[in-house]
């Protein structure tokens, strides 16, 4: 998503900002004052930034995807402060591990390096080995947005914006998990091959966030890569492990 955005604005300004504005509207219109629950990003944070985001590390976006999403949050909040929704945003880590093919999101890196050798497909990483990002199972996410969307209205006060907690975790990190995990299955080669361009936006990205509101008001993190990792297989690999072999052709 990230590198799509920079390098077609118009398109990001019309998926991320205007289309999220318009499901306010509609919601505005609707008169029931629903609630919103808003999947934002880590990616709202630039420049220098600390070891560790926390929740009051101050946005500052250094890719429009950031920017879009920050934008987003601050019409929920109005929004919401003004009784047309009953608004949450959540700002997430990246999560993985996704299902598909391996696409051109900043982030897809991260599950394409479990999903392809554990499905016995090579991987060439477009970042270095030691290059770190702050990570939740996708298990997690889900069961974020579900708390979110159960979480009273009090709970939350008037900024509707949460930061979800991500452990930081290194490139080879999850190579090493997947080799831990995967053991008894036939896995295929990670090698790493930097892309200067992805690279360099990687590096502006928090490596580790924390927040104790997410704690407060009831987020779990997850705890480690082995659990995500492990989340994955058990998931998503068992189920692919149980279908029937495909039949690609027929005779005749």
């Amino acid at each position: 998503a990230e590198t799509r955005v920079e390098a077609d604005f118009e398109r990001g300004m019309r998926i991320n900002l205007d289309a999220t504005r318009a499901l306010l509207d509609a919601a505005r219109r609707s008169g029931a004052a629903p609630r919103f629950v808003f999947a934002s990003s880590i990616a709202v944070y630039g420049g220098a930034l600390p070891e560790v985001v926390t929740d009051g590390t101050p946005p500052l976006p250094q890719l429009s995807y950031g920017a879009q999403k920050l934008v987003c949050e601050v019409m929920i909040n109005d929004y919401s402060r003004r009784g047309f929704v009953d608004g949450r945003s959540l700002r997430l880590p990246t999560v993985m591990v996704r299902p598909g093919a391996a696409n051109t999101a900043v982030s897809g890196w991260a599950s394409a390096i479990v999903r392809e050798p554990l499905a016995g497909r090579d991987y060439t990483c477009p970042v270095g080995p030691r290059t770190s990002m702050a990570c939740m199972s996708l298990g997690r996410a889900v069961d974020a947005f579900i708390h979110a969307a159960e979480l009273p209205a009090d709970a939350l006060g008037a900024d509707r914006t949460t930061l979800l907690t991500g452990i930081p975790v290194t490139a080879q990190q999850m190579v090493d998990a997947v080799q831990r995990l995967g053991a008894g299955r036939r896995l295929g080669v990670v090698r790493f091959a930097p892309d200067a361009k992805m690279q360099a936006i990687m590096d502006m990205l928090p490596r580790t966030v924390h927040s104790a509101r997410a704690a407060r008001v009831g987020f779990v993190p997850s705890a480690s890569i082995d659990e995500i990792v492990a989340d994955y297989l058990a998931d998503y690999l068992a189920a692919q492990d149980a279908r029937p072999e495909r039949i690609d052709r027929l005779p005749g």
